[in-house]
């Protein structure tokens, strides 16, 4: 009888009983709940990591979907767009978030003032900010929220699914992937357009438009050039790019073995974008030895030196990207020099080398039981 009842009530309401039956003797805070935005995309990748991160640790870590079903525990959330939202800021459950990007004042993004408006506004709800690079610490800081409470923590590597490329990876990569073994391959595999189908739209804060100006430039002085892309939403890239006639190969990698023989595949990585929290592309790249050639932007400016680890030019210069793109070309000492120096800057960011600054804020969270 129970059970037919349990049965015809939605299964929202099934859960929450379920759940708050199981967690019901649970002291407050005494649980991590790391949760993205169920999209699959970066954000649930970082969940997932903290949730792996924390049980190394020794914290008890719950199921990311039971966190809306409960009260009173410590909830770390890897989007603040989504930890800035009613749903969360009205619960009872100690609140953590990432703030990886989005400037305030930013033309044609009304979201990221909404969202700087509100953590001023509701900067007291928040025990913990993650932040990957100084700008953000300030802009933190600059809402009024307490700067102990915010943890310059850098994006992480996982080294072992990004092995160094060699000319036997480089060329398997490219068989699979038909890309001509002789070509110049530019890399681009960072989610550039609105939305999650064609992307047709561009989002100009990761420079799409910068990425083509400079890919253009390139195409006019290597006939051989060849663009590699991956991700979802890369429709204003792929388009303009057959309005240029430059070849290029799109593929959607789906999981690590797939991304690392993307960058296995590369001659050099580009980062176009005007702003960024990372982007993970800059240490996956020097993580597989493949010569970065990136704005000023994020976390990425912050690690990479001109020169040295990278290529580094001003945000919004496609002639600058462009030169430097060309250079990696014509320079085989310059390459060899980035990608041993790079893959050393990546080891640095590995993500147990990290686990320190995660402890430190996971600690502003959770009460551990006893």
């Amino acid at each position: 009888m129970m059970l037919r009842s349990l049965a015809s009530r939605p299964a929202r309401t099934v859960m929450r009983a379920y759940v708050r039956a199981r967690t019901r003797a649970w002291p407050n805070n005494s649980r991590l709940f790391a949760v993205g935005e169920r999209t699959g995309w970066s954000v649930d990748e970082d969940a997932r990591h903290l949730e792996v991160t924390a049980q190394r640790l020794g914290y008890d870590v719950a199921p990311s979907g039971w966190a809306r079903f409960v009260g009173s525990q410590a909830v770390f959330l890897t989007s603040h767009f989504e930890a800035l939202q009613p749903r969360w800021l009205a619960t009872s459950h100690r609140l953590g978030t990432a703030y990886l990007h989005g400037r305030p004042g930013t033309s044609g993004y009304p979201e990221f003032d909404r969202a700087y408006e509100t953590l001023r506004a509701s900067r007291a709800r928040f025990a913990a900010i993650q932040v990957t690079h100084d700008e953000m610490r300030d802009l933190v800081v600059a809402a009024g929220v307490e700067p102990s409470s915010v943890h310059v923590i850098r994006i992480g590597i996982d080294l072992e699914n990004f092995p160094i490329v060699d000319a036997a990876r480089r060329k398997a990569a490219r068989e699979a992937l038909g890309i001509p073994r002789a070509a110049f391959v530019a890399g681009s595999f960072q989610k550039d357009g609105v939305g999650w189908e064609a992307g047709l739209e561009p989002k100009l804060v990761k420079g799409p438009d910068v990425l083509v100006g400079a890919l253009e430039r390139v195409a006019a002085e290597v006939d051989d050039l060849h663009v590699l892309l991956t991700g979802p939403a890369r429709g204003y890239v792929r388009r303009e790019l057959e309005r240029l006639g430059i070849a290029h190969t799109h593929v959607l990698a789906q999981d690590r073995p797939a991304l690392a023989q993307a960058y296995q595949a590369l001659d050099v990585y580009v980062v176009a974008s005007r702003q960024e929290g990372g982007p993970k592309g800059a240490l996956e790249s020097m993580a597989s030895g493949v010569p970065l050639v990136t704005t000023r932007v994020g976390q990425a400016q912050e690690i990479a030196a001109d020169g040295e680890s990278a290529l580094v030019v001003d945000v919004d210069d496609p002639d600058a990207v462009a030169r430097a793109v060309v250079r990696v070309r014509d320079d085989r000492a310059l390459v060899a020099s980035l990608a041993a120096t790079g893959r050393a800057v990546a080891e640095r960011h590995a993500h147990a080398r990290l686990d320190p600054a995660w402890d430190a804020l996971v600690r502003d969270l959770v009460m551990r039981d006893g």
